[in-house]
């Protein structure tokens, strides 16, 4: 089994989930409320783990009452989380999510422990991370963090899927050296406008952010459009399945870790991307965010459902 390395955030929810999403100074009363786990970087490392990969979670946890049972949750799944580090003094992260009928969400994030993932950190486990597969990042954690980690990726020649979630400014030979760079349409834009990019519509952002930034492959994720991937050679457009939405909250994370495990177990671009828009369909028809992850077999199933 493959080896992924998920570096990245992990949060404590509490979902409150309501007909629609108030306005400044509205109350809504008969809202229901669940608490579940989160963070993009967990969320990914229960994608990837579901979708068929072997996890090794890296992260900073706080001491606060949630963590004992996030981390047993992680333990559950089949995740090593050995190289989670316990803090004390703070609280793990937390996110406050609000969902409304049609999946649409407005959510807070204080960061907590994930800020104390520090590149010293990473420094200590470098001979660990050089012996992964693959390495999934996101941006929930120090960006300097990030750059250390791709720092020490291309010396050992592992590859790297960066998802820029959330949208934040990144150095452009940080961007280069990433084996695959996923962002959502509002994530591409951000990118473009911060490199005063010209481009016609959404569809185009993955062709012009390769041919920019030189990145390998910069995939687009267009939500109920679909997915289009640029490479070097190559543009292509795989259509979204359609499903009805109850929570879209870690259908990203989703995505990028089912992709990353189709990716490294050699399947062509193509598939890759139908394997994980598979996933992240499955996984806006649920409520939560590492909840809703699909298993492997849930994912072949439905495909072998909605064959070409």
């Amino acid at each position: 089994m493959n080896s992924y390395f998920v570096i990245g955030s992990s949060n404590v929810d509490l979902v409150m989930h309501m007909p629609h999403l108030p306005e400044v100074g509205e109350t809504i009363i008969n809202a229901t409320f669940s608490q579940t786990y989160g963070g993009k970087g967990a969320n990914t490392a229960v994608a990837t783990q579901r979708a068929g990969g072997q996890v090794r979670f890296v992260n900073c946890v706080g001491d606060d009452a949630y963590t004992p049972a996030m981390l047993a949750m992680y333990e559950a799944e089949g995740i090593d989380i050995a190289l989670v580090d316990r803090e004390t003094g703070v609280a793990s992260g937390t996110a406050f999510v609000m969902v409304g009928q049609n999946g649409e969400n407005y959510l807070t994030v204080a960061s907590g422990a994930n800020n104390r993932l520090t590149p010293e950190r990473i420094d200590a486990i470098e001979a660990e991370i050089a012996t992964a597969d693959r390495i999934l990042l996101q941006c929930e954690i120090p960006p300097e963090t990030n750059t250390r980690v791709i720092e020490i990726a291309e010396r050992y020649g592992v590859p790297v899927l960066l998802n820029l979630a959330p949208a934040r400014a990144m150095a452009g030979d940080d961007l280069r050296r990433v084996d695959a760079l996923v962002v959502n349409e509002v994530e591409g834009r951000f990118l473009a406008d911060e490199a005063d990019l010209t481009y016609a519509g959404d569809r185009e952002l993955a062709r012009i952010l390769r041919d920019h930034y030189g990145c390998k492959l910069v995939v687009v994720t267009l939500g109920e459009e679909g997915a289009v991937a640029a490479t070097l050679d190559d543009n292509l457009t795989v259509p979204a399945f359609q499903v009805e939405v109850v929570d879209t909250v870690a259908a990203g994370d989703t995505f990028c870790g089912a992709f990353a495990v189709a990716l490294t177990e050699g399947r062509a671009l193509r598939d890759a991307l139908r394997f994980a828009c598979a996933a992240a369909a499955i996984s806006v028809g649920r409520r939560g965010a590492s909840p809703s992850c699909p298993q492997r077999a849930e994912v072949d199933a439905f495909l072998a459902q909605h064959e070409d």
